[in-house]
């Protein structure tokens, strides 16, 4: 079986910090995600599994049958051509996947996948 390096990276959602004056927009009207909300900004990188438990844990419902396959070397055959989540496919080098978070709002967050093959 083929080692690999898994990474998640956020990749759309809107996070945000409190105004000077300590006070807080409304999350769902200004559609900021409230797990990045403070804590977290586009383009931050987490290992898999080492860092999941810094990931929201709706989010991270959805990330487990995708992290499953690809950790077991599966790959999933659509490419979402011309869209902004087109993948990278290559079981023996660079695999991506895109995974949006199941918040109804527009509050929801897509993270980004990249499995890695590991040189043995």
């Amino acid at each position: 079986m083929k080692n690999y390096r898994i990474d998640l990276e956020i990749f759309e959602g809107k996070g945000g910090h409190p105004d000077a004056d300590g006070s807080h927009p409304d999350l769902v009207k200004e559609g900021i995600c409230a797990w990045m909300y403070g804590s977290y900004q586009l383009g931050q990188k987490f290992r898999y599994p080492e860092d999941l438990g810094q990931v929201c844990p709706w989010l991270a419902d959805s990330l487990t049958g995708m992290l499953r396959a690809l950790e077991n070397g599966g790959t999933l055959p659509w490419r979402y051509l011309g869209t902004p989540y087109e993948k990278q496919i290559d079981p023996d080098g660079v695999t991506t996947e895109f995974v949006r978070c199941p918040d109804p709002t527009a509050c929801g967050i897509v993270i980004k996948i990249t499995r890695t093959t590991l040189n043995e």
